[in-house]
């Protein structure tokens, strides 16, 4: 973790996948599983993680299939997300449990609130989690600073004082963006060392060092 003074942090804002769920192969897999079963063509791990940036899973889903999706499609989708292996990263459960009451926590995905709900449900979190913001619910997807800024909002924490966590390049832009304290979260699958941050985190617990 960075040697730098730490800032005031009062309250955590996290990214979800890949920085408090492992959905490295979950995501893809229900994305690959829709697609062939609408009749798309064949999807690779590669293609859904290169489509991540166009944030929710229903303009993922189009971008696979190349077409606008129908009514109900999309539910295929969600379908498998609810019986997918999507499990937390180790300790992310001791550190939100650890965190909860003493610090306001919630969690900014870029995926819609849905899918949000359904994969923090899965991984056993639901409880530690009051505030989850989709990308449905704001205007602009990351790396624009909207849902952060939501999230923040809804834990009443002025953005200076919350650190958001994600794993990749996007969510560090739009922490920097939001005005929080933009925190590298190195165990997710799509972490580059290249992308700034003002503290890289090697394990989830870290982030209790930074709390106020």
């Amino acid at each position: 973790m960075s040697l730098r003074p730490v800032p005031t942090v009062k309250a955590v804002v996290w990214d979800m996948d890949g920085t408090l769920i492992n959905s490295a192969a979950a995501v893809p897999a229900a994305f690959a599983a829709t697609v062939a079963e609408l009749g798309g063509p064949p999807v690779n791990t590669a293609a859904v993680e290169a489509a991540y940036s166009l944030g929710l899973p229903e303009v993922i889903l189009a971008h696979l299939l190349g077409r606008s999706l129908r009514d109900g499609e999309a539910d295929l989708y969600y379908e498998r997300l609810r019986t997918a292996p999507i499990r937390p990263y180790p300790g992310v459960r001791d550190t939100l449990a650890a965190m909860c009451g003493r610090w306001p926590t919630g969690v900014f995905t870029g995926s819609s609130h849905t899918a949000a709900v359904i994969s923090i449900s899965a991984a056993g979190l639901t409880d530690l989690l009051p505030v989850v913001v989709g990308g449905d619910e704001v205007k602009r997807p990351k790396p624009a600073p909207d849902g952060i800024l939501e999230a923040c909002r809804r834990l009443r924490q002025a953005p200076s004082d919350v650190a958001y966590v994600g794993d990749s390049p996007t969510d560090l832009l739009a922490a920097r963006a939001a005005g929080t304290v933009a925190v590298a979260a190195s165990w997710g699958y799509l972490y580059s060392a290249e992308a700034a941050a003002e503290f890289t985190l090697t394990t989830p617990g870290q982030v209790r060092d930074l709390l106020t």
